[in-house]
């Protein structure tokens, strides 16, 4: 999954995930990797994806993981649910929510 090759589209300070799925320019896209992979229960990940302005615990927790590092590579978590390809990639910026947030089609997209 360490691709940094890999881009997305990161939204500030989204709602909820429908706010990850707009339309933008290709040029505003952020090249990431992904440092760690949280994988939700799909209770946990719908509460999650419906308010993303919520301090979790799981960020709070691996928020220290998350940054920018000196090429530009945005390093940030990706949530999911359990089971599913896609999910939400997060970099809380410091914050206990996803500050930034994109979404993330799955391993086998091209992004």
């Amino acid at each position: 999954m360490n691709n940094f090759h890999s881009t997305a589209f990161f939204v500030k300070h989204p709602f909820r995930i429908e706010d990850l799925k707009v339309p933008h320019r290709h040029d505003m896209r952020k090249r990431f990797t992904v440092v760690k992979t949280i994988e939700l229960s799909k209770i946990d990940y719908d509460n999650f994806v419906a308010d993303l302005c919520v301090d979790r615990t799981f960020i709070e927790k691996n928020k220290g993981l998350c940054r920018i590092d000196e090429d530009g590579v945005w390093l940030c978590l990706l949530v999911k649910q359990r089971g599913q390809p896609d999910g939400v990639l997060v970099m809380p910026d410091g914050s206990d929510y996803p500050k930034y947030a994109a979404y993330y089609h799955g391993e086998e997209d091209e992004q």
